[in-house]
């Protein structure tokens, strides 16, 4: 949509206070993409540890699988995923703090004596992937923001800031050639008078 105006002095000094504003918000604004940018791709780099991490640890107990048959899925389960925010860049973000496993008893017994390690398997590879979702969650949430605020540099960049300048010089030229044409409309006027 093109930028409205009228060729007064009064839209040129509020097309000069935009302008202004823009020009002032425009660093901001880059500052914050990148912020978000470098956020983004810490997360990114998270998850790929997290993922090797959970596959290391699957590979080294990949032996047993077999046992696994044996094991009773209700003993553990996840409990609660301790999250807190602070804002980057003017964003709230989520932070990881920790996770609690809820532990149902069950008789030594009775059951295999390797279900004590098979519980601690259990807690270590689903807080690696809990922590994982966590980070796949906070990253499309960054790069959502960074999205918005990449659209908003542009828009600033490519468009609004060119628009007000394109529009300024116009009123500019405008005001300039009424003024030429009055003065000359003046010196007219005087000569006449003095014929």
């Amino acid at each position: 949509m093109p930028l409205k105006f009228q060729y007064n002095k009064t839209a040129l000094q509020q097309l000069n206070k935009q302008l202004n504003i823009r020009l002032r918000a425009l660093p901001t604004l880059k500052n914050k993409e990148a912020a978000l940018r470098m956020e983004v791709k810490k997360a990114k780099d998270k998850i790929h540890e997290l993922e090797k991490k959970l596959s290391s640890e699957l590979t080294k107990e990949s032996e047993s699988v077999g046992l696994w048959n044996e094991f009773k899925p209700n003993l553990v389960d996840v409990g609660d995923v301790k999250i807190s925010t602070k804002k980057i860049a003017g964003v709230k973000i989520p932070v990881f703090e920790k996770i609690a496993f809820n532990e149902k008893e069950f008789s030594i017994f009775e059951n295999p004596k390797w279900f004590s390690y098979g519980i601690s398997i259990v807690k270590n590879l689903a807080g690696i992937g809990t922590e994982r979702e966590f980070y796949l969650r906070k990253m499309t949430l960054l790069d959502y923001a960074r999205k918005k605020t990449t659209q908003k540099v542009n828009l600033y960049e490519k468009v609004q800031i060119p628009e007000y300048k394109d529009a300024i010089r116009k009123i500019k030229r405008f005001l300039e050639d009424e003024e030429n044409l009055s003065k000359s409309a003046q010196k007219i006027v005087k000569k006449r008078q003095q014929k």
